[in-house]
């Protein structure tokens, strides 16, 4: 499974890259809903983890993560290095989280 062959270095243990597939990626843009945002508005009185948002976060950085794995596999790749992400605020309650890497075929070494 590609998901498993997946790393934010430059280098895959144990494995030696064959070829280089290029840049994958996956973006998904996202708003928080009214009930949302008055949720962890009221869960910051509190103090402490807001689950409400650290939650959304969780999910879309997985979307993400899931949408560059689908273009890594649409390219032929077995394997993703120098993996990183990237949130970027586009209009207030609206962002955009970013899953990158470099897809790779790799063989196993002896």
């Amino acid at each position: 499974m590609l998901a498993s062959m997946v790393t934010m270095s430059q280098v895959l243990e144990g494995h030696q890259i064959e070829e280089t597939l290029g840049v994958v990626r996956g973006i998904i843009v996202r708003s928080r809903s009214v009930f949302g945002t008055i949720g962890a508005a009221l869960q910051t009185i509190r103090g402490g983890n807001i689950s409400l948002l650290t939650e959304l976060c969780e999910r879309v950085r997985s979307e993400a993560f899931a949408e560059m794995i689908a273009h890594a596999e649409a390219l032929g790749a077995n394997a993703v290095i120098c993996v990183r992400y990237d949130a970027t605020e586009i209009m207030q309650g609206v962002s955009e989280v970013l899953c990158y890497g470099t897809a790779v075929r790799v063989r196993r070494l002896p």
